[in-house]
């Protein structure tokens, strides 16, 4: 059985800089390496559709489920850097949100994370490329499985779009998404791609957020 576009899957997998440390895994002795405490969970995705990064899926596209050694370039990994992408900011900029920056403090601008290179007089000079960029990476992967449960499906993507569960259920081949009204509107903007991936309408549902109840 060969895997397809739109098939959802189940993997195991750890990424390595090319003859290097692990960056990324999901396998607990090897993501231990990079935090001890931390506790891996499954990756589910839908293979093709930009949920996992695009030169492991379109690698894994017409295999079978097994285990493969994928060594990636930076043009099909995390892209080469930019030195346009080093810049200077004004140290009042840290200032304003009272932050010390520092050489090696990784700081989010608008959703964009760069971390500090250097820091002269009024100016900071920041590195916006990705860690990664211009690095070349290897990915051990373990297919584990298929995945056909149509809940399973529903909840990986739900966890990718928003990055948290929501509760739902399905009715008359419908998606009904229960979320808090002010983020209802945000929810309803992505009917298209429930209805591209998973081949079925959304429906959300707002709800009143649960206030907590005092203990006694």
């Amino acid at each position: 059985m060969t895997l397809q576009k739109k098939d959802f899957i189940e993997i195991e997998f750890t990424g390595k800089i090319m003859g290097g440390e692990v960056f990324d895994s999901n396998i607990k002795k090897d993501l231990e390496q990079l935090n001890p405490q931390a506790n891996p969970s499954p990756i589910i995705f839908c293979l093709g559709e930009g949920m996992f990064l695009k030169g492991i899926d379109d690698f894994l596209l017409g295999k079978e489920i097994g285990d493969y050694k994928i060594e990636l370039t930076p043009d099909k990994a995390f892209g080469p850097r930019v030195a346009d992408f080093i810049q200077k900011v004004p140290a009042k900029v840290f200032r304003s949100q009272n932050v010390n920056p520092f050489p090696g403090a990784v700081f989010n601008f608008d959703g964009r994370v760069a971390k500090v290179l250097a820091v002269s007089g009024g100016r900071v000079i920041v590195d916006f490329n990705n860690p990664l960029a211009g690095k070349d990476v290897v990915y051990d992967v373990h297919i584990i499985r298929k995945v056909d449960d149509q809940n399973e499906k529903i909840k990986s993507l739900i966890n990718f779009l928003f990055r948290r569960d929501l509760k739902f259920s399905v009715k008359d081949n419908k998606i009904i998404i229960e979320v808090e009204k002010q983020m209802a509107q945000f929810v309803e903007m992505f009917q298209e791609k429930f209805k591209e991936i998973i081949g079925m309408e959304l429906e959300v549902k707002a709800i009143e957020k649960e206030v907590p109840k005092e203990t006694q």
